[in-house]
């Protein structure tokens, strides 16, 4: 930009240069169980930080905290304003979408969109492995699923695996609920050639 006038309580800007971004893709969306406390506002941070591109509060069955009423209200646009500030932060030209909280059944409808759905699990015998080597779309959609501390119960598994979420795993450690979506999105990212 440059200054093309000013005045006493104006200023004219000349527009020299735009920078166009094309969509990325393949597009991923994490679904996250609420957390505790303020935690939420930091997996929110890091994984606007990492290059997610929507973000999707989910009221899991095992979730402590309850998102009701005006506190509902209230952590909804405390997430919205954290993905907001983070993009600035890490410079980026298209902030992720936070959706409104879904319940479970309505999760499983998003998941059932994807090109790739995986729900991220903690227990090597169930499931399709890891996700570091799952067969993964070129482009289209990948949504991923992250339960809450006390993990995904077997009902939500369930009608996850009806709409095309198989569980997966990121490695032999488990990572918090904070942590998982921004560990599996700079996976995803790395693989699908997004970071490259």
């Amino acid at each position: 930009m440059v200054v093309a006038a000013e005045g006493k309580d104006r200023l004219v800007v000349e527009v020299t240069d735009v920078t166009v971004e094309p969509e990325p893709s393949p597009r991923i969306t994490v679904v996250q169980a609420l957390p505790k406390g303020d935690r939420g506002e930091v997996a929110v941070e890091t994984m606007t930080e990492t290059g997610v591109d929507a973000i999707v509060p989910w009221q899991a069955s095992r979730c402590i905290t309850q998102w009701r009423g005006d506190r509902g209200t209230k952590s909804l646009a405390k997430w919205r304003a954290t993905a907001r500030e983070a993009g600035k932060q890490s410079r980026r030209l298209r902030f992720p979408e936070v959706a409104d909280a879904l319940t479970t059944r309505q999760a499983a409808a998003l998941v059932a969109t994807a090109d790739f759905a995986a729900v991220l699990h903690e227990d090597p015998s169930v499931g399709s492995g890891a996700l570091a080597t799952a067969d993964l779309p070129d482009a289209g959609s990948i949504v991923l699923v992250v339960g809450p501390e006390g993990g995904v119960s077997p009902e939500e598994l369930a009608v996850f695996a009806g709409a095309g979420a198989e569980p997966y795993r990121l490695g032999r450690s488990v990572l918090r609920t904070v942590d998982a979506g921004t560990a599996a999105a700079a996976l995803l990212l790395g693989r699908t050639g997004r970071w490259s």
